[in-house]
């Protein structure tokens, strides 16, 4: 069966010891093979960030709260890191 792919050149520096690892242990037949399996896992991480991250915002959006202005809730923060600031220096003190 002709190759699919063209091979490419990856300087992987200290993963390349982990690497070796994995196929000197028998868990994988090829350098190949433990990056196809790497980028598989990069890309099922990112899926499940993004599904997360959808959720999320689909549950701010659904939120019957109203909204808060964003000087509003900037001022509160400002308020909040003062007040943790200041509450730090005491205990220092």
């Amino acid at each position: 069966m002709p190759r699919t792919s063209r091979p490419i050149t990856v300087t992987l520096g200290d993963l390349q010891e982990r690497v070796e690892a994995r196929v000197k242990s028998g868990a994988y037949a090829s350098a190949s093979e433990v990056i196809r399996a790497a980028v598989r896992a990069l890309d099922r991480e990112e899926t499940a960030l993004n599904d997360w991250l959808r959720q999320r915002v689909e549950e701010a959006f659904a939120d019957p709260r109203p909204n808060v202005p964003a000087a509003d809730l900037f001022k509160r923060l400002r308020q909040h890191h003062t007040k943790q600031v200041r509450a730090g220096r005491n205990e220092k003190a």
